[in-house]
């Protein structure tokens, strides 16, 4: 693939997650049921720490835009994002017939004007209380990570420090429950196997 190619690549893939949050949101708006809450002395282990917000969203997007460097022909590019599109489809399944909302006490207890409470109260009026279960953010950097590791022959395990991190993110901004987490990494690896099967 020439240079130009990668900057085609990246302009579709910049529209692509635009165009998939729309689906998120819609699904904020849209539960079949009330959305309930968990209750997990787990979560009371990881206190509110806004900085991890940076981790949270800062690396999310920047290594998921790495992917686009790592594919061989336009093939691969497609069946790959057909991938996303496929968890894309059983997130939207839970958040709309089994949505779970954190409690609004999570995100009252920001302090300060500094950029990071700022970064992360834009953060939060994006992103719902609700379309917690299972977190599309583990899904996603487990399913990215996958991806990179296959991409770029990655030998070892390393490259899942990523969705590891964002996991831990998840639960130090308050995003995400304890019990989301694991669905999510499942529902990535789930995914990525069935691009294996179809690619």
């Amino acid at each position: 693939m020439s240079a130009f190619d990668y900057i085609v690549l990246f302009v579709l893939a910049i529209i692509i997650i635009i165009g998939i949050y729309q689906f998120y949101f819609w699904c904020q708006r849209n539960n079949m049921r009330p959305a309930i809450e968990f209750s997990s002395s787990i979560d009371a282990y990881f206190k509110l720490r806004p900085r991890w917000i940076w981790i949270y969203s800062g690396i999310y997007y920047p290594i998921i835009i790495i992917m686009i460097f790592s594919f061989r022909d336009m093939r691969h590019f497609n069946y790959t994002v057909m991938s996303f599109f496929i968890l894309l489809v059983f997130q939207m399944l839970f958040f709309v017939f089994f949505p779970v909302k954190t409690p609004e006490n999570w995100r009252g207890t920001l302090e300060g004007n500094s950029l990071t409470v700022r970064f992360m109260k834009y953060v939060q009026r994006l992103d719902k209380s609700n379309n917690c279960f299972p977190s599309m953010h583990v899904s996603v950097s487990t399913l990215t990570a996958y991806h990179l590791q296959s991409n770029f022959a990655i030998s070892g395990i390393w490259i899942f420090l990523f969705p590891v991190l964002i996991a831990i993110s998840a639960l130090h901004t308050k995003q995400h429950y304890f019990y989301d987490l694991i669905p999510g990494a499942i529902i990535g690896w789930l995914c990525y196997k069935i691009y294996l099967g179809i690619y």
